[in-house]
Formats: structure tokens, C-alpha cells, sequence
């Protein structure tokens, strides 16, 4: 594997210091630059190891804690292995912070990110990929609909509740989006249900955007996360190759892990 470095950084942002990963390969060369944000359940091992993995193939990748507003991670005590009978419990911690998430808040924060990724050395010049997971996605699309002039590829895995009815519902940016666009939804997802998959599809079509949805069988909500029980070890593997397949295309820079 190429080697690679993963460090600590605080960011500063308009409503305080947010705690966030940072890797990137360890060559002493600047490399294309990926957010990545988090789901529900924050930013913890798990999530650096997928972050980690993307640095090996040629990437500095961020990771920002987007609960910074509530404290350091890990903002929620969890156990190592996330099972259906902890979810009641931790939900009950979770949801008001992503409700307090308003897109105000996203857009807001999403300066701080990139111009935390802008001022890095270890970062290349140029746009850079955002892919997001569960609420993720929707921090994703957010973030490529306010900063189309820096973002060049967009991606979202299991994300929920994208194409609401709501007037401010995530699918209502796509119109400011130039990035490329990529979602794997899960098929048993209630929260992505598919009369929204078609409101999204309709919505990036209409905008011009270029994009592919694709739904992902037998796959539920939170398919790519490993720590919990809706880890799904083949749907996981595919969004590793269209994420990357994304990147190489939107960014390039990339190279394969060795």
C-alpha cells in the first residue's frame, strides 16, 4: 500500500473550531483534494479508515466533525460495533444535532472546509471531490450547489431524505451544480424512498447536471459503513470503484494503491 500520513487539525468557522481528520499520501507531494463527510454516527475509526483508504490511492482527504457545535468527537459515546438495539439510544442523542444542521449552517461550514483544503500544502490547486454517507450525502449535494466554482465531482451513498417535498430540500441546489454527479442508493432504504429517487434523477436531468443513480440491491441504510449491521461487504466494494472511477475522471492525479 502506499504509505500514507493522517493527522488532527481544528478548523475555525464562523460558529466556533471544528475538530477534523486529515490524510493524504506521504510522498511530500500535493495531491487532489476529497471532503468527506460523515454519517449520523460521526467522525470516528471507521471513517479514517475509509478516508484512509482514498489517500492511498492518491488523495488528501478531509474529514471535518460536522457536530463540532457540540463538542469534540466522539460527540456521541459508541459502542465498537453498531447494532439495531443501539440505535434507539443513540438516535435519541443524534437527532437534534442534525437538525440544528440547517442548510444556513451546511453552507456555512462548507467555506471552512474548503478553505481549509485551499490553504493546505498538501493539496493540489483546482477543484476537489465531496462524497458524503447517510446525512452525508445531503451535506454533499449541499456543499456542490454552493461552491460550483470548487467543486468537480459530487457522490452520495445511502444518503436520505434528498428529494423531499420540503422548499428546502437538498435536490432543490442541483440547478447551481457543475460538478459531476454520482448516488448509490439502497433499495431498502425507508428513508430514500422511490418517489424521491425519481425526484432526484428528474431534478439533475433537468438541471443538465451530469449524473448516474443507480439503486443497489438488497442494500439498506448504511451499506458501506463496517462498524455496524447494515455493512454490506459487495455494495461496499461498489461504491469504492465508482467513487474512485468519479475521481480519477473529475480530478485525476489519482493512482492505484500498490
Amino acid at each position: 500500500m502506499s504509505s500514507i500520513c493522517g493527522t488532527s487539525v481544528d478548523i475555525p468557522t464562523q460558529d466556533g473550531t471544528a475538530d477534523a481528520y486529515l490524510v493524504y499520501p506521504d510522498d511530500h507531494s500535493p495531491h487532489p483534494a476529497v471532503l468527506l463527510y460523515m454519517d449520523a454516527f460521526g467522525l470516528r475509526p471507521h471513517l479514517k479508515k475509509m478516508a484512509d483508504r482514498l489517500a492511498e490511492h492518491g488523495y488528501t482527504v478531509l474529514v471535518p466533525n460536522v457536530f463540532y457545535r457540540h463538542g469534540r468527537s466522539p460527540v456521541v459515546d459508541l459502542p465498537e460495533f453498531i447494532d439495531p438495539s443501539a440505535r434507539p439510544d443513540l438516535f435519541q442523542q443524534i437527532m437534534p444535532m442534525m437538525q440544528e444542521l440547517t442548510p444556513e449552517r451546511v453552507e456555512r461550514d462548507s467555506e471552512a472546509w474548503l478553505r481549509l483544503l485551499a490553504d493546505c500544502p498538501q493539496a493540489a490547486e483546482g477543484p476537489v471531490g465531496v462524497t458524503g454517507y447517510c446525512m452525508g450525502a445531503r451535506l454533499a449535494l449541499r456543499t456542490a450547489g454552493a461552491h460550483p466554482d470548487r467543486v468537480a465531482a459530487v457522490a452520495g451513498f445511502h444518503g436520505g431524505q434528498l428529494a423531499t417535498d420540503a422548499p428546502d430540500s437538498p435536490h432543490r441546489v442541483v440547478d447551481r451544480i457543475t460538478a459531476e454527479a454520482y448516488f448509490g442508493h439502497a433499495d431498502q432504504d425507508r428513508s430514500m424512498p422511490p418517489e424521491q429517487m425519481r425526484r432526484l434523477e428528474q431534478a439533475l436531468t433537468d438541471a443538465g447536471v451530469r449524473h448516474r443513480c443507480e439503486v443497489y440491491p438488497g442494500a439498506q441504510h448504511g451499506y458501506t459503513q463496517s462498524d455496524t449491521a447494515s455493512y454490506d461487504a459487495d455494495a461496499a466494494e461498489r461504491h469504492w470503484r465508482e467513487l474512485l472511477a468519479l475521481l480519477e475522471r473529475t480530478l485525476g492525479g489519482a493512482r492505484t494503491a500498490s
